[in-house]
């Protein structure tokens, strides 16, 4: 199943709006940026599974992301199951988006590398950065094609969600 490729009229993407802005407000990072990272992750099905092993609404990787989370804030490992509930999953998937944000402030690009992280890992992203932060331009330095797929899709979406809160505030 690819997720991304499902016509966005047959996801509700609206699931999960409450966990989704008290995970994101908690991390401080736009909840827009994290509802078009489950839509492309999961399609909102918090029993998505991913190939190598990720988890639920944001594909939280067990060894990757969790683990981090874990040692970090000196708690046990969630199980599976614990994993697929929206609000494990989301905190976990949340402070790993904030992570890579934070990783990336003063870039221009900063959204599109903390993503790249987010997909492919740090030192991938690291090899992606353009040398002067004030370059805008990250799509083209992406060396992986389904990086850089996953970040245009990504940030298309996001926009997208920008302007529906924008609207949404201006009524």
């Amino acid at each position: 199943l690819q997720r991304h490729k499902i016509a966005s009229w047959r996801i509700d993407d609206t699931r999960y709006a409450a966990e989704i802005r008290t995970a994101a407000a908690r991390h401080r990072i736009p909840p827009e940026l994290v509802r078009a990272v489950i839509f492309r992750e999961s399609g909102f099905n918090p029993n998505a599974a991913g190939k190598a092993g990720e988890v639920g609404l944001m594909q939280v990787l067990p060894r990757g992301s969790v683990a981090d989370w874990c040692r970090i804030n000196r708690l046990p490992e969630p199980s599976l199951r614990q994993l697929r509930r929206p609000e494990v999953n989301l905190e976990i998937g949340c402070f790993y988006l904030a992570r890579a944000l934070r990783r990336w402030e003063g870039y221009r690009c900063q959204t599109e590398l903390a993503l790249c992280q987010y997909n492919a890992g740090e030192r991938r992203a690291a090899k992606w950065r353009p040398e002067d932060p004030e370059d805008p331009e990250i799509l083209s330095r992406i060396g992986i094609r389904s990086t850089r797929e996953y970040v245009a899709f990504i940030m298309a979406r996001y926009r997208k969600y920008l302007e529906e809160s924008k609207q949404g505030a201006d009524q």
